[in-house]
């Protein structure tokens, strides 16, 4: 006999998905929460049950978001494969997360925003972004170790590979004729890993 489904996980992805749609078409400041409880069809009894806020909804969709690009990023292959390579992979996964979810990009922001007054989501960014190194510093070291990089700062090359990342869509958030974040994550990041590689003595 299989397990019964976890009801009150399913009815979270309910609400989640329900405040994803609202806030991308309202906006974080003018969606309410009776809109959120409209759009999943319960009480907003219900829905405080399980959120209290529009805040914690922010945060439980920016978790799902997150944790479901370190599911991907823990398991792709890596036999046999150069650091620039893997690098590559990384950055293509993380590029199509990224094109898949730009409508999301407002709720992200409003995350962030969320930063300067809440402790709670401070600590929450502060592991997601220490999880990200955790990935990528090994494998700049590996390439380091190897020869295949010049000997810089594994830490540092991972936080300028980050900040590139997060800088293009800021950039595509301020004017979106300008940037092409599929096209500029892959030009920035080429340059990057240019200036890395160690030069033929």
């Amino acid at each position: 006999m299989s397990p019964r489904p976890n009801v009150s996980d399913e009815r979270k992805n309910q609400i989640i998905n329900a405040a994803e749609d609202v806030f991308t078409q309202k906006g974080f400041d003018e969606a309410r929460m009776d809109d959120i409880a409209t759009e999943t069809g319960l009480s907003k009894g219900t829905l405080y049950l399980y959120f209290k806020s529009k805040d914690d909804l922010i945060i439980a969709i920016l978790d799902r978001m997150f944790q479901r690009e370190f599911r991907q990023l823990e398991n792709l292959p890596q036999d046999g494969l150069s650091a620039t390579d893997e690098i590559w992979k990384i950055t293509d996964l993380l590029t199509q997360e990224i094109l898949g979810l730009l409508r999301l990009i407002p709720i992200v922001y409003q995350f962030l925003a969320l930063a300067f007054r809440n402790k709670y989501v401070q600590l929450a960014l502060k592991k997601y972004i220490n999880r990200y190194l955790d990935i990528l510093v090994p494998i700049i070291q590996r390439g380091i170790d190897s020869g295949e990089f010049r000997p810089v700062d594994s830490r540092e090359v991972a936080v300028a590979m980050g900040a590139m990342m997060e800088g293009t869509l800021l950039l595509w958030v301020y004017d979106k004729s300008l940037v092409d974040p599929g096209h500029h994550i892959h030009s920035g990041m080429k340059l990057l890993l240019e200036g890395v590689q160690a030069r033929p003595s």
